[in-house]
């Protein structure tokens, strides 16, 4: 038989295809494997993953949150039928609202001696034309409030809305003498100027945060869409829990819908996030076809 020369750059090409796939894969299976919490908001709002407590929860307000109800009880607070990214999604119709949250232990990996992971999920909403008129916070993650111990994104109180991170460790320590100081505050803070945000589309957030609770230099990274917005350095204030009392607080006067919440026990890197970003069928892409829901 005649040998047949095949050049060596279409050789290439076809190791580089054939290998793509094994990465990618690979990458999802690492990824499917650091998964803490995940809720789709697919038909009920219980969380489709958890390593605590699956159930959300509805309080009159915070301070009520010891005698919340299990499930939504609020009619301003809904699942949105056909809504979501790939399904349903929860949708915020007012800013005044009841409390709404899941339970943070054990779902969003703390430790008071070594806390790192990353918090994913998407917003639909247009900031300008949707938000009443003061700040809003779409999640917020502490034991107690936003300001002592929390990780938290909002939109600002005046147009053009903008969107920001914030990371505030004990209070007792960044604002000793509770005047918000402003070198303090932006230290702990990132402010993306630029808004992606729009009532047609969905904009992915990431919260990638790493060594907190540490004497090292702890990071907390934000990045909207796959795409690195900046990053909260050098701060060492302690996150101080009563572990059992955390929150993952939800549409803190925020008007619009999300989708897809998930946590994971590991900060992602910027490519591990632009994977997140692009699967094409949400979370669900990682857990592989045998994946059943609660």
């Amino acid at each position: 038989m005649e040998n047949i020369k095949v050049p060596k750059l279409l050789v290439l090409a076809g190791v580089v295809v054939f290998i793509f796939p094994i990465l990618s894969f690979s990458q999802e299976t690492r990824l499917r494997d650091h998964l803490l919490f995940y809720s789709s908001f697919d038909e009920k709002p219980t969380a489709d993953i958890a390593t605590g407590d699956a159930m959300i929860y509805t309080a009159e307000n915070y301070k009520k949150a010891t005698h919340a109800k299990t499930g939504l009880h609020d009619p301003n607070v809904v699942l949105a039928k056909n809504k979501g990214l790939m399904g349903d999604a929860l949708h915020f119709k007012e800013a005044k609202t009841s409390a709404i949250f899941y339970k943070a232990f054990e779902n969003v990996g703390y430790s008071d001696t070594a806390w790192s992971g990353t918090i994913s999920f998407w917003l639909r909403l247009d900031p300008d034309k949707e938000l009443a008129p003061h700040y809003c916070d779409p999640i917020c993650i502490t034991d107690s409030k936003w300001s002592d111990a929390g990780l938290w994104v909002d939109f600002t109180d005046h147009k053009p809305r903008r969107f920001r991170m914030g990371a505030m460790g004990d209070i007792a320590i960044w604002d000793p003498n509770d005047d918000s100081d402003e070198a303090d505050w932006n230290k702990r803070t990132v402010t993306v100027n630029l808004s992606p945000f729009g009532a047609a589309r969905w904009t992915h957030v990431a919260i990638v945060f790493s060594q907190l609770n540490t004497k090292t230099a702890a990071e907390v990274r934000l990045y909207l869409d796959g795409a690195f917005q900046g990053a909260i350095k050098d701060i060492n204030d302690p996150f101080t829990w009563e572990a059992k009392n955390g929150k993952m607080m939800l549409g803190l006067g925020y008007i619009g819908f999300m989708d897809e919440l998930s946590v994971f026990d590991k900060p992602l890197n910027a490519e591990e996030v632009n994977t997140v970003f692009e699967l094409k069928k949400g979370i669900k892409t990682l857990l592989g076809p045998s994946y059943q829901r609660h």
